[in-house]
Parts: C-alpha cells; structure tokens; sequence
C-alpha cells in the first residue's frame, strides 16, 4: 500500500456505490479516471473525488507519478443509518432508512517486470535446439459384438 485515502458519512446507500467502485476496481489510476468521466451515476462523484485525493498525496509523499500507480483496494462500506419516520396509511407510520457510506481506496505501485540478460551463448544455444516431444501411439482395437 502506498497510499490510503478514506471517505466516510457519505450520504448515498453502498449498494449504489458498489456499482461504480466495481468498474474501476484493479485499473491503473489513468484508465480509472477516465472510467469515472464517461459514468452517468451519482457515486462517480464521490469515488472520483476521493480517488483525486489519494493521488495528490502519493505525489506529495512519495513524488510518483499517476501513470505509476493503480487501485489495489477499494471498498464501499455501510455506515449509521439516518432513521426518519413517514406518514402511512391507517394512521401507522413507517420508517425510511438514510444510508450513508464509507469508502475506502488504496493505491499501489505498479509492479513492471525486470528484463533478465541472457548471454548471447544461452540464446544461441536456445534458438539451435527445438525442443520436440515424442508421442507414443496407441493401438486402437475394435470388438465387434457377435450376435445370439
């Protein structure tokens, strides 16, 4: 982890939330940003702004990039809910549940493979050996049923 950025007591449900957050879970940070522009949701937002911030203090800190990082973690989780009560028929009254979220997000380093020198022996030597595997045959051998 390299950096955490943390938003809570966001008021929309984590279900709504988890909708966005599943299209940019695992994107490197660019790809992610441009998901987040093109999404027609409330949540984009929040997730953006949020994803916004993590960024800014990875370079802050640790002066990387943001072509250098993508989202490791992030997760909407439930918050307290906000009860109110409703007029309902019959003279009851029913209760509506404000849901509030918090979503947490981590970015990580992208981890780039090393290229391994080779001497020009190991290729050679690789390039003049084709490796071809034996197949054994098999003998097919076909019963007929003999007839009563």
């Amino acid at each position: 982890m390299v950096t955490r950025a943390i938003a809570r007591y966001l008021r929309i449900s984590p279900r709504k939330t988890r909708k966005v957050i599943d299209l940019v879970r695992g994107l490197p940070v660019v790809k992610a940003e441009a998901v987040l522009d093109v999404v027609d949701k409330r949540p984009t937002i929040y997730v953006k702004r949020l994803l916004r911030s993590a960024i800014d203090s990875a370079s802050k800190r640790f002066s990387l990039s943001p072509a250098d990082l993508y989202i490791s973690l992030i997760k909407a989780d439930q918050g307290p809910m906000l009860k109110r009560f409703r007029a309902a028929s019959m003279g009851r009254a029913t209760t509506i549940k404000h849901r509030t979220t918090h979503i947490v997000i981590e970015l990580e380093r992208i981890k780039r493979p090393e290229k391994k020198e080779t001497s020009d022996k190991q290729q050679a030597t690789k390039k003049r050996q084709p490796q071809v595997k034996k197949q054994k045959t098999q003998k097919i051998v076909v019963k007929s049923r003999k007839k009563k």
